[in-house]
Order: structure tokens, then C-alpha cells, then sequence
């Protein structure tokens, strides 16, 4: 597991459409157990049908959710993919492409599962997080701008 640089952690931080309850603690504790991956253009990070294990939080790039309504919803910095297999424990719903090459925390189920257990607030953040952002996502699917 690499350091995180602090623009990595600004970028988190500061994101509107991100985990947004997360404190800059938080997202230190998070970077320093999590894995860092990278993907080339084109390359999935997220197989439908298979479970994800945990979550990726993407730090550069953006990734495109391949969805069979044949719309593609945008997943940009800061914001996470893999959520839903990793909250019920079932294969991913949907392939998520890199649009361009990313790079992205990967934080596995175990991993979070301790930190969570070790700091209860984390995980109460995290989750509130990971909630916000579904609303979001499904609020933007129903009322397309």
C-alpha cells in the first residue's frame, strides 16, 4: 500500500458528489489501508455478475456504468463504484468501464469492516456516504437533466 498524496486526499475532500460526510481524517484513514489500481481506457473495473469484494474511490479519470436501459451514468474523481455488491454481498448489477485511464482507491471488505469496528463514527460517515450517493444516482436516473 502506497502514501497518499494530499492532492489525492483534496480532491476526496473537496468533492460535492463523493463520500461528503467523510472528514479529511476520515479519508486518511481510508487512503493509508487502501489499495491503489490503476485501469487503462476501456478496461473494467466493475464486472457485472461478479462481486466486488469492497469499493473503488476513484482519484483520476472518470468511468462510464454500462447499464442495459443503454444509458451510461459518469463516475468522476472522488466518487466510488462497487457500492451495491458490496453492501448486499451479490455480483455487481452493472460493468463499470474506465472512460480514460483511472486510478482509484480499492478497499476491500474485510479492510473496512476493521476500521469500522476500530472507529464506529468512520463507519457511520461512510455509510451515510454511500447512502447520500445512491439517492443521488438514483434521483439523477428518474429526472435526467
Amino acid at each position: 500500500m502506497q502514501k497518499s498524496s494530499q492532492t489525492d486526499l483534496s480532491v476526496l475532500a473537496a468533492s460535492k458528489r463523493g463520500l461528503v460526510f467523510l472528514t479529511p481524517n476520515d479519508f486518511n484513514l481510508l487512503a493509508d489501508k487502501a489499495s491503489r489500481v490503476k485501469f487503462k481506457k476501456g478496461e473494467a473495473i466493475v464486472h457485472k455478475g461478479k462481486r466486488t469484494h469492497g469499493v473503488y474511490l476513484l482519484l483520476k479519470g472518470s468511468a462510464k456504468v454500462e447499464l442495459t436501459s443503454g444509458k451510461s451514468p459518469q463516475i468522476a474523481p472522488a466518487e466510488i463504484c462497487g457500492e451495491i455488491s458490496f453492501l448486499d454481498e451479490l455480483p455487481a448489477t452493472a460493468n463499470v468501464v474506465a472512460a480514460e485511464p483511472v486510478e482509484a482507491f480499492y478497499l476491500d471488505s474485510p479492510t473496512l469492516q476493521t476500521l469500522f469496528e476500530l472507529f464506529p463514527h468512520l463507519g457511520s460517515r461512510f455509510y451515510r456516504s454511500l447512502a447520500s450517493s445512491l439517492s443521488r444516482r438514483m434521483r439523477e436516473m428518474i429526472n435526467p437533466k
